[in-house]
């Protein structure tokens, strides 16, 4: 009889509603903890191959933020539904894409006008075609880890805060991310553009990403900030199930970059690479639900002390006082015709054409980790030449002085043009620093003019 009720419950999992196609509930599933089933649906939801690999701007993309929106309003959390939609531009084409908003209000009158952002990307690489025996053949990028697993992760943190809402000071904004796989455009959208007004008020960013392969691994990248850095080092005195290991190595961009580059605090939970990664194997079956489990306690400790700490949180790196441009000088966005480098008015040209081509990074900071972006200040004048080489954001003096030395040594630009006449232009670039494996590396992310 006992056997007769297992496999008869065992049949009712398999015919639930909403399961994706690449779950299949088995008895051993029946030892699964209530928090362990609601990954695998997520996950299984997500990672379907009716989803088409959420490619950015696709059908499966919008599906992915129908499910988001619906399992949070069922976890109790309200949803913002104005400016989530945007348009990104790709060629001569225009993507359009969205985000999903919840919101969590805290209970502190005083703290809940300000927000702890907790976000997870929702697309992937979509499907191509390729060639077996002579036939096409449709190869469909499940992305389970990449990043159904980040998305399953903020469902169960919603709802595991939702609970405990009562003892949350801070508010907090729960985002699925659009069209970041290559352009991390959701967040920028959503930081810029939907919530800008009250962006001073986002006192952090928990960026979840790819949680779903840990194999004894489970990071915290901070960039070095001292307040996050703080609460993972406070939270190795209490007794969870895993902890976080702090890594200087970004192992992945992603969208707490563009918060980073606002200057806010961010940190990126992820349990780093994995074979699968950006292949169609990365599917519901290389997923450590037990694992993910184990980080979810990790991660829901995290942000209830970013949701309760009393001082405000700060970015520990040298910023320098925005100043305005000298008298004489124009700034980037104001002049009729941009400065041009070898033809063109695109800067990312100069970053790749120039500076990483020739930039160095500096022994001493690649025996010591150290890492990070420079931002640099300077001026193109009426000649084409580079003057009065700035860094307005540092990260070390090595990485500082190579950034302005490869700068300041660049080629003539052709100078920028205001009402037809040659003009100083205020520009400044992000030179980034970043370490892998212990070798030193450039990345191009970042870029801006002013």
């Amino acid at each position: 009889m006992m056997k007769q009720m297992l496999l008869a419950l065992a049949a009712a999992f398999l015919l639930a509603p909403g399961l994706g196609a690449q779950y299949r509930t088995s008895l051993k599933d029946l030892d699964d903890s209530e928090t362990v089933r609601a990954l695998k649906e997520h996950v299984a939801t997500l990672s379907a191959a009716q989803m088409e690999g959420r490619k950015a701007g696709s059908e499966g993309e919008r599906m992915a933020a129908d499910y988001l929106e619906t399992k949070l309003k069922e976890y109790g959390i309200d949803i913002l539904t104005t400016g989530n939609e945007f348009g990104v531009a790709v060629g001569t084409d225009t993507l359009h894409s969205r985000n999903v908003t919840g919101y969590l209000q805290g209970w502190d009158k005083n703290l809940n006008k300000h927000y702890i952002v907790i976000g997870a990307r929702m697309d992937n690489l979509g499907v191509d075609t390729l060639m077996v025996n002579g036939e096409p053949v449709r190869r469909i990028y499940y992305g389970a880890n990449g990043n159904a697993s980040g998305m399953a992760m903020l469902l169960e943190l919603a709802q595991k805060l939702s609970y405990a809402r009562t003892l949350l000071r801070r508010s907090i904004l729960f985002v699925g991310f659009g069209a970041s796989e290559e352009t991390l455009a959701g967040s920028w959208y959503f930081l810029h553009r939907a919530f800008a007004t009250d962006a001073a008020n986002i006192d952090a960013m928990v960026n979840l990403d790819m949680l779903g392969t840990s194999a004894g691994s489970f990071y915290a990248y901070t960039a070095a900030n001292e307040d996050m850095n703080t609460i993972v080092a406070a939270l190795q005195g209490e007794l969870l199930p895993v902890q976080a290991q702090l890594t200087s190595q970004q192992p992945y961009s992603g969208d707490h970059n563009v918060f980073y580059d606002a200057e806010i605090p961010s940190v990126l939970f992820t349990t780093g690479r994995y074979p699968e990664y950006g292949t169609s194997q990365d599917s519901f079956d290389i997923i450590d639900f037990e694992g993910m489990e184990a980080e979810l306690e990790y991660i829901y400790s995290y942000v209830q002390r970013l949701c309760n700490g009393q001082r405000p949180l700060f970015r520990n790196e040298t910023v320098a006082p925005k100043e305005s441009a000298p008298v004489g000088v124009y700034a980037y966005s104001d002049v009729d015709v941009k400065p041009t480098f070898l033809n063109s008015a695109d800067p990312r040209v100069f970053m790749e054409r120039w500076v990483y081509q020739y930039v160095k990074y500096p022994k001493y900071a690649v025996e010591n980790g150290i890492q990070g972006r420079v931002v640099v200040n300077f001026i193109i004048n009426e000649k084409g030449e580079v003057k009065d080489v700035k860094v307005s954001r540092g990260v070390h003096e090595l990485l500082d002085e190579e950034a302005v030395r490869v700068v300041a040594a660049s080629p003539k630009w052709k100078p920028g043009r205001f009402h037809g006449k040659k003009v100083k232009t205020a520009m400044s670039v992000s030179v980034d620093f970043k370490l892998d494996k212990g070798k030193g590396k450039f990345g191009i992310n970042g870029i801006t003019v002013n």
